[in-house]
């Protein structure tokens, strides 16, 4: 399998420089694609067409607005995250046949750069929406139907495979508030973020968009990832 360095040159082209569902923090509970197509080009340049506005309430705020955690969007007869652990770890083995994820190494984690060990039940692992669920749904998803949240929680390319207890720490946090401990990787994390509100139209506060301009400011060249 790939390390999570191979799997982000497969998501980003780069010039110039998931325990369980964590926006429900569920345990060991990954990718189903969905149809809308995902935005290109700079992400530095993306971040001027994010609306501005503030940020909505929490209110009526649940994991399940967004549908049961890693459903199977994509019929391949595997759940969400364990697509996503397939395609984020290395050295994988499986519990039954192709899907169950028994274990496998994260190597060189984007949040912290360490290597973690994933052992199901027992996971160090998260699959981690880079755009928090909550953080979306006060950003304008709480005016989505349901099968457009479902489809924004599978969606690959906003979950990613990391450390844990990083996670954690990020909560629902966005690009004004929380950054990724490893600073090589923030440019390609905020890069993600803005794909994904801008695949998805969901606004920014003006603090977030700020942040965004001066990380991707040091690192102009990166595109936006593609799935």
């Amino acid at each position: 399998m790939r390390s999570s360095a191979a799997v982000l040159a497969a998501l980003l082209a780069v010039g110039g420089c998931k325990a369980g569902d964590q926006d429900g923090k569920g345990a060991d509970e990954g990718g189903g694609g969905p149809s809308r197509p995902a935005a290109s080009g700079s992400a530095l340049a993306a971040v001027s067409s994010l609306t501005v506005k503030g940020r909505a309430p929490k209110t009526g705020y649940e994991r399940s607005e967004f549908g049961s955690s890693w459903v199977d969007t994509d019929d391949n007869g595997c759940g969400t995250r364990d697509d996503i652990l397939k395609r984020d770890l290395e050295g994988v083995r499986f519990r039954d046949g192709h899907c169950l994820v028994a274990s496998g190494t994260l190597a060189d984690d984007p949040y912290t750069g360490r290597d973690v060990r994933f052992v199901r039940g027992h996971s160090k692992v998260d699959i981690d929406h880079v755009v928090a669920l909550s953080d979306a749904w006060q950003k304008g998803a709480q005016k989505w139907d349901r099968d457009k949240r479902l489809e924004f929680a599978n969606d690959p390319l906003n979950l990613i495979a990391v450390d844990a207890s990083a996670n954690r720490r990020k909560g629902d946090g966005d690009a004004a508030t929380w950054l990724p401990p490893n600073k090589a990787y923030r440019c390609a994390y905020v890069a993600h973020q803005v794909a994904v509100k801008k695949t998805y139209g969901l606004w920014v506060t003006g603090a977030e968009k700020g942040a965004m301009r001066r990380v991707l400011g040091g690192c102009p060249g990166t595109k936006l990832p593609a799935r």
